[in-house]
């Protein structure tokens, strides 16, 4: 047991609140401080949530604090992608094997259910309404804004996590100190939150265990489903440019696109126009630093060090598996913090980077390849590899979202296997050309030479 310390936490959304969790384990005693109102209490402005798809990594976190299978109750298992073309035809794309699933889950509703589960426990303690407008690192000392009595408050800081997001002024006061890394990326596009409403009397209007997706190659809409019948969908637009959030401005121009491009999602909608010109415009951040501490007084975790875009559904669980490897650190933790912050961010850059640079490829995916039927006979033609070498090929989505191997690894062996996958496509026109001998030698010449793929054990992840 290592002494006990007085642990702030800069944000109290998903990774702070489960943070506080993990800490409180090990004896610590934690205060959350956080810039909204309580969101159990307080209907926050709606309109920006991307519903988030929870995978194993997530899973693995909410594991270790024993409440994986409450979650589980309030997820839905999404098993593939559904896919909708101009004409309204459906194709379903499973993301791996049979019980293999993602699940949609509710932002909000994850947030609330982990701060009802940390909230009484007597060492975890929340302070809302409570913005930090400075923060010394080398005193540690915290300047916040109390909104509900427009008070300026100081606070003293022993030991500082940073989960304050993307925009994290935690991370804002590091990148004031001398040779501070840091970089943001905003991808040409934005997004904006539309609603499918439930069927009258309750119920999905869509396959409620899919993920769908209107892939238009240049844009695209996406649709994960609620618990309460609806769905909560996500179309991702260019900011600029003859089809694009600048070039819809009535009523009649979102109708006429949406008609055109998604014909058959207009009928489930009919809230569309509602939702459109009232939802604000979402951006999409990439953001990469370094170092992710400062002395041992403050460290950096989850989006406020690694903010990804969405299209690999990977930025909680990221964000979760920060926590999960912090943990099992501590386990070892001989009382030097500094020590130990150095230690996590040389363990979690490169799988954070890599992470990064798979959701933007995974973005070109959804918005166009999904469509494209000699990519669907390859992903069918990979799924065989799999089955018929199962320690030597595992689908680069499969290695990111059903397993816990380091992110940084399945984007090294990704590209590893997609140089492979471009000789074997060259011999196939349909599924039944896997079995030709010629692809199967060739299949087997080409594993000779790639490494056998790795079993992490948990203490890698």
């Amino acid at each position: 047991m290592t002494e006990r310390k007085n642990i702030t936490i800069m944000g109290a959304g998903l990774v702070g609140s489960l943070l506080s969790l993990y800490l409180a384990k090990h004896g610590h005693k934690v205060d959350l401080y956080e810039r909204r109102p309580d969101m159990r209490k307080v209907l926050l402005d709606g309109g920006r949530s991307i519903n988030l798809a929870l995978s194993d990594r997530g899973f693995k976190a909410l594991r270790g604090i024993g409440i994986e299978e409450e979650v589980r109750k309030v997820a839905i298992p999404m098993h593939g992608r559904m896919m909708h073309d101009e004409q309204g035809n459906l194709t379903f794309q499973p993301y791996g094997k049979e019980g293999q699933s993602i699940y949609s889950v509710s932002r909000a509703g994850l947030n609330a259910a982990l701060m009802d589960i940390s909230e009484p426990n007597p060492d975890i303690t929340y302070h809302f309404n409570r913005q930090l407008l400075d923060l010394d690192l080398r005193e540690g000392t915290a300047t916040l804004r109390n909104h509900e009595t427009n008070q300026v408050e100081e606070l003293h800081t022993e030991l500082l996590f940073g989960a304050d997001g993307a925009f994290s002024m935690v991370r804002n006061a590091m990148q004031k100190t001398e040779r501070y890394n840091y970089s943001q990326s905003y991808l040409e596009y934005g997004y904006k939150e539309l609603t499918i409403p439930a069927a009258e009397g309750g119920g999905w209007l869509l396959e409620k265990h899919a993920l769908h997706i209107w892939p238009r190659g240049n844009y695209m809409m996406i649709a994960l489903p609620n618990l309460d019948g609806s769905f909560t969908c996500t179309l991702f637009f260019p900011y600029e440019g003859p089809l694009s959030f600048e070039s819809i401005q009535t009523d009649d121009d979102l109708l006429n696109f949406f008609l055109q491009a998604f014909p058959d999602a207009v009928p489930l909608m009919p809230d569309l126009a509602q939702d459109y010109f009232s939802n604000p415009i979402g951006s999409l951040v990439t953001v990469k630093c370094f170092p992710w501490s400062y002395q041992d007084k403050a460290l950096l975790i989850g989006d406020a060090c690694h903010a990804v875009v969405p299209f690999y559904g990977q930025g909680m669980n990221a964000g979760f598996e920060d926590i999960t490897v912090l943990d099992q650190m501590l386990e070892s933790f001989n009382g030097d913090w500094e020590q130990l912050f150095k230690r996590f961010e040389r363990r979690r850059k490169p799988d954070a980077d890599a992470i990064a640079d798979l959701a933007v490829m995974n973005f070109i995916e959804m918005r166009d390849k999904v469509a494209d039927p000699r990519f669907l006979l390859r992903k069918k033609i990979e799924a065989r590899i799999n089955q018929q070498y199962p320690d030597k090929w595992i689908p680069l989505y499969s290695m990111v979202t059903f397993t816990d191997f380091p992110y940084s690894y399945a984007l090294e062996t990704g590209r590893l296997q997609d140089q492979i996958m471009k000789k074997v496509m060259k011999h196939i026109q349909s599924v039944e050309d896997y079995d030709k001998p010629e692809v199967q030698k060739l299949l087997e010449k080409q594993l000779i030479h790639k490494e056998k793929l790795k079993s992490y054990s948990p203490q890698e992840v």
